[in-house]
């Protein structure tokens, strides 16, 4: 009998990423691949790549350069955002076979079993418009909380952004598909959900709008968690504060800003104001209590001055915000940014960053100190040397000391301890 094929995977990336990743393990496994772990030798590699920044086009010609001086018979294929917008130049690094868009990436082991032979293959045509469904459920073996893909693509064409190029239009995944796939990852185990896309407030189908969607999961029966990963301010649904007070959905909200300064905003093509943005932060804080807020923020945009950027600096200090997620601007090809006047150094958009990530701490460190000797519900992901780490609903990365087993499981823990990105607590056993 003939032995199964060997393939592993690496995403780049977001959380979308990861649900595709996840979804196509599935496809390989069900056409009768050997998943194996990343570091192993396998006969196929898979990598799931990310264009948003061009940090991560260079980790993954790293990547697929580290993987092909040590796996040199390994056939690497690549699929995603960055194949789909830079496929021809993909396909000339060494060790690459396959080039797949995100409009068929999920057909990736057709595509294999097609095109076994030959010179490297790029296939990235434009990605679809309508609704759409997903071909295997993104259950996750190696980890506790699952993806859910709820949409995909982007129609507000950010200045600074390629992603409605790399992903195409905004569309939305069709309601009993996803609602299917949800139940079939709470029977898998997973206790939290997460639900992903490009701008999932956008979502919407047969009458239905995110609001609805979001009252529908949290009524699946051994549902624990519902959990938002990102979203845009001007999708935010009105009832999305009542949801958290009164079901399972995590009181966790991360919105981005991108700036703090209106002159950049409106630069940025973004869709609403710095007052707009404070207002909306200040009134979750108000309406549910605890709720962790966080946001993105991009330094170093063209024509960002001094000035403007300490207008950033001010309106994120002022804010109830528990951390933001810091990105230096880099130039994308598609982007109409790029053809704006007053660039902006690397060395001004380094200081800029460290700055804010500087004060991202500070403000992660108060948010901890909110919630120290008290009892919060963890659940548990992985262990490291006889320590289980674990998240709060309010997204409190949480650590303690246990030689038994907590994996996947819902324990209360005494919070005790700032460390730098955590919170050392004891499980609470009576």
């Amino acid at each position: 009998m003939e032995q199964p094929r060997k393939i592993s995977f690496y995403t780049l990336g977001c959380r979308l990423n990861q649900a595709e990743t996840a979804a196509l393990q599935n496809r390989f496994s069900e056409a009768g691949y050997e998943i194996v772990d990343f570091r192993e030798p396998a006969d196929v590699v898979v990598i799931n790549t990310c264009t948003v920044t061009e940090n991560g086009d260079n980790d993954t010609r790293r990547l697929v350069q580290r993987i092909h001086r040590a796996q040199a018979r390994a056939r690497i294929a690549l699929i995603g955002c960055q194949s789909q917008m830079q496929g021809e130049a993909l396909c000339r690094l060494p060790g690459v076979s396959w080039v797949a868009g995100n409009a068929v990436k999920m057909e990736l082991p057709e595509i294999i079993r097609r095109h076994s032979e030959g010179p490297p293959l790029l296939i990235a045509p434009p990605p679809g418009r309508g609704r759409f469904t997903m071909p295997a459920p993104a259950i996750d073996r190696s980890h506790t909380r699952a993806n859910l893909k709820i949409q995909d693509g982007c129609d507000f064409f950010c200045s600074f952004c390629e992603i409605p190029y790399a992903r195409g239009r905004s569309r939305s995944r069709e309601f009993d598909d996803l609602m299917g796939e949800a139940r079939q990852l709470i029977a898998a185990g997973h206790r939290e959900i997460v639900l992903t896309g490009v701008n999932i407030g956008t979502w919407s189908g047969e009458g239905r709008q995110l609001a609805d969607l979001l009252g529908a999961l949290t009524g699946l029966a051994g549902l624990e968690r519902l959990r938002i990963s990102s979203i845009e301010m001007t999708t935010v649904p009105e009832e999305i504060f009542q949801l958290m007070r009164s079901t399972s959905l995590c009181r966790f909200l991360h919105i981005p800003a991108q700036s703090g300064s209106d002159p950049i905003l409106k630069a940025m093509h973004r869709r609403h104001s710095a007052a707009q943005f404070a207002e909306l932060i200040r009134r979750a804080a108000a309406e549910v209590p605890e709720i962790c807020l966080g946001t993105d923020i991009l330094t170093g945009f063209p024509g960002e001055t001094e000035a403007l950027f300490a207008e950033t600096c001010d309106l994120l200090e002022a804010l109830p915000l528990a951390y933001f997620h810091v990105f230096s601007y880099s130039e994308r090809s598609h982007a109409r940014s790029r053809l704006l006047p007053g660039k902006v150094s690397e060395e001004v958009k380094a200081e800029r960053s460290a700055r804010l990530r500087r004060l991202s701490l500070e403000k992660r460190h108060a948010w901890f100190r909110r919630f120290l000797g008290t009892h919060q519900l963890v659940l548990f992901e992985e262990e490291k040397k006889g320590v289980w780490s674990g998240v709060t609903d309010t997204f409190i990365r949480v650590r303690v000391r246990s030689a038994g087993n907590l994996h996947n499981q819902l324990r209360p823990v005494r919070l005790e301890k700032i460390e730098e990105l955590s919170v050392f607590g004891t499980l609470i056993t009576a």
